[in-house]
């Protein structure tokens, strides 16, 4: 296959893959995307892989991170694209190391993605396979293996879409046990994702969120900040009057987003008295999204939980602190060498500091029962590991998953649904219901089988009172944690040790030169 060709695929794939994801949402084409770039490189040379890799992560980045582009320009979009189609890179040359690539093709895709979720600045883990199969049969691996075995699923379909078509193309019926076994995993997958059931099962607890909004969209969201601060208490008064006079049996807890409250409660009593009238109107205890001091240079992105007739002093008030703020956006690492390249990173004034570890609210519900309520905020609900420890400590009790975002620096932009996305597939990794609530949208309550029954619209006040269930279960995913991206590493490094020691004899493509020649009578089993 010529160079130009393989670029063509690679640029389907690419494109291909943009479309699997919201607000698109062709979920099913995610597999075909896979099997395109996997012909693209199979059978090229290494650095040819590496090449074609990043192309099509061009095509596929570019787009879905638009919005990372909105209000601060080209330059900091194409980086993150570039950057991210780095990996992609990566992942063409790891498949391009052999000719049986529907081998290595889902293991590829694993690791690829575990060194973008995790490299450099603690990595950036959006838009990654599982997290475009919300609505998909294969979503329920999440329960299984976590997002990376969602992932891996997805892969193992796509390795298979393109063995069967290249056994199609060359109408080449001779029996390849490299395309069977793709195949049979392909079915076996696909089967498990309808058959392993998803848990709807739990005790439900009458909570209510409120989706303020913001005077205008941008960098520049909070501008008003006490605009903001005003809107959120306006909808914890308008929901205090949609539920019943019974507490916590009517409300156990109200839930604002991310930035609901710039202005620090802790050191400026206006904000204070606002949030204190809305705990007063909702009877209920209010977990607010705070920017609190703390040093002149440094701040922090906070969620306090303030109680009914409970403190209101920084010291005694619950609160978790986010454990992952998001780099060029919350913190500028090395300032002085990026404002070479950018006077944006000014944008960002002071520093948020990272928490140092998860904390857990437990809420009453009345009846005898109380729950735990498990905060996350913003990015943070796109790392594995990070979710894994705060929902762990939550321990054997019943709870329920939370995530405060603000989508408002993004815009009308596809971010605030491929955000609510991922707490779709967190739901079904966990078997826990979510909150996830945005100062401007997306919003909702999700079930832990995934689904959901309403949403809010970007650039609206909303409030939302349900009765999301509270469940103590852990799934298989909870107990094997990190095992299955570590297994794939061990096998993906395993395999492509044993293809170089082999070398001619199976096949292995070396680079920069040329394909190794196969021995005599040997024959292409792919």
């Amino acid at each position: 296959m010529t160079l130009p060709i393989r670029l063509l695929l690679a640029v389907a794939s690419g494109g291909t893959l943009y479309t699997a994801f919201p607000t698109l949402d062709l979920w099913f084409l995610a597999p075909v995307g896979v099997a395109l770039l996997t012909a693209a490189v199979a059978g090229s040379r290494a650095r040819d892989g590496a090449l074609l890799g990043f192309v099509a992560g061009m095509v596929f980045f570019v787009p879905t991170l638009e919005w990372s582009g909105i209000y601060v320009g080209l330059l900091p979009w194409m980086a993150l694209a570039t950057l991210q189609s780095l990996y992609f890179a990566l992942l063409g040359m790891l498949v391009s190391l052999t000719r049986h690539p529907v081998l290595l093709t889902p293991l590829a895709w694993v690791v690829s993605e575990l060194l973008r979720s995790t490299t450099p600045f603690g990595g950036f883990p959006w838009v990654r396979l599982a997290f475009s199969q919300a609505d998909s049969p294969l979503a329920t691996w999440a329960s299984v293996a976590g997002a990376p075995g969602v992932t891996f699923v997805v892969a193992v379909v796509g390795a298979s879409l393109y063995a069967v078509a290249r056994l199609a193309w060359r109408a080449d019926l001779r029996r390849s046990v490299a395309t069977a076994t793709a195949v049979g995993a392909a079915v076996v997958v696909v089967i498990g994702g309808v058959a392993i059931p998803r848990p709807t099962d739990g005790t439900p607890v009458r909570i209510g969120m409120v989706q303020g909004n913001v005077p205008r969209p941008g960098l520049d969201f909070n501008a008003e900040r006490r605009a903001v601060l005003d809107n959120h208490l306006a909808g914890t008064e308008l929901l205090a009057t949609q539920v019943g006079p019974e507490r916590p049996q009517d409300l156990s807890l109200v839930i604002w987003p991310e930035n609901s409250s710039d202005i620090d409660p802790f050191r400026n009593p206006d904000a204070s008295r606002a949030i204190q009238s809305a705990v007063s109107a909702a009877q209920a205890p209010v977990l607010v999204g705070a920017v609190v001091e703390r040093s002149p240079t440094t701040v922090a992105n906070v969620s306090p939980l303030f109680r009914p007739g409970g403190p209101t002093t920084e010291d005694e008030v619950e609160q978790y602190v986010k454990q992952h703020p998001v780099p060029f956006a919350e913190y500028i690492p090395f300032r002085s060498f990026f404002r070479v390249f950018s006077d944006k990173v000014d944008l960002v004034r002071r520093d948020f500091v990272a928490g140092e570890e998860p904390v857990v609210f437990e809420i009453d519900a009345g009846d005898g029962l109380r729950y735990q309520a498990v905060p996350t905020i913003c990015f943070e609900v796109a790392y594995d590991g990070l979710m894994r420890d705060v929902l762990a400590e939550a321990g054997g009790d019943p709870s329920i998953l939370i995530v405060q975002t603000n989508n408002a620096t993004f815009g009308y932009s596809a971010e605030a649904e491929q955000q609510f996305a991922i707490s779709r597939i967190r739901a079904i990794e966990h078997g826990r219901a979510v909150a996830h609530v945005s100062t401007v949208g997306v919003s909702g309550f999700i079930h832990p089988d995934g689904s959901v029954e309403e949403t809010t619209e970007l650039f609206t006040a909303r409030q939302l009172v349900a009765d999301p269930v509270v469940r103590s279960a852990t799934t298989l995913s909870d107990r094997l944690g990190r095992i299955p991206e570590l297994l794939a590493v061990a096998v993906l490094t395993g395999l492509i040790s044993v293809f170089l020691i082999r070398g001619d004899r199976h096949g292995i493509v070396l680079a920069p030169g040329r394909p190794a020649r196969a021995q005599k009578g040997a024959h292409d089993t792919q």
